[in-house]
């Protein structure tokens, strides 16, 4: 598997953004709120993986100070998305996602979240993640299902 350089794989999303963008249709790859949520991609295994960093912020807090579990999901959907269209090569939409909450995520670190794709089909890929601290230990666990849509404009057609 090749592994791409953080400037490899956002030139790979840029080139996406710009072939799905025509008939009057505006997808963009990443979406704006990986950029809202400062979002750093650090590596992509070519149709595997990809690990994306976010740093986690008060305005990101539950009641408790911890990272509240709505933006959880958001940094995974925020991994998985991404990596749909990357594997797929044309937009996805997601079917469901199903998080699994270990610890507080506290507010003021970074963590990392790696998306593994574990099948593709035809129409659906179906992909497992993790999030981390940066010392390596678990936080939550995810997995979801994508459905591939039939909208033409992907890298390579």
């Amino acid at each position: 598997m090749q592994t791409l350089t953080t400037e490899e794989t956002q030139k790979i999303l840029e080139e996406m953004t710009a072939n799905f963008n025509h008939g009057g249709r505006k997808i963009t790859v990443p979406p704006p709120i990986f950029l809202a949520m400062n979002a750093e991609i650090l590596s992509y295994t070519k149709g595997k993986s990809i690990t994306v960093a976010f740093p986690v912020s008060e305005e990101q807090a539950n009641p408790m100070g911890m990272m509240q579990g709505g933006v959880i999901a958001a940094a995974f959907d925020n991994a998985f998305g991404p990596l749909s269209y990357l594997v797929a090569k044309r937009p996805t939409t997601t079917i469901d996602m199903n998080i699994q909450y270990i610890r507080g995520v506290a507010v003021g670190q970074r963590v990392i979240v790696t998306a593994s794709v574990e099948a593709k089909g035809f129409s659906t890929i179906h992909m497992i993640g993790e999030m981390r601290t940066e010392k390596d230990k678990l936080l939550a666990t995810a997995t979801t299902n994508l459905l591939i849509l039939k909208i033409p404009g992907g890298v390579g057609e």
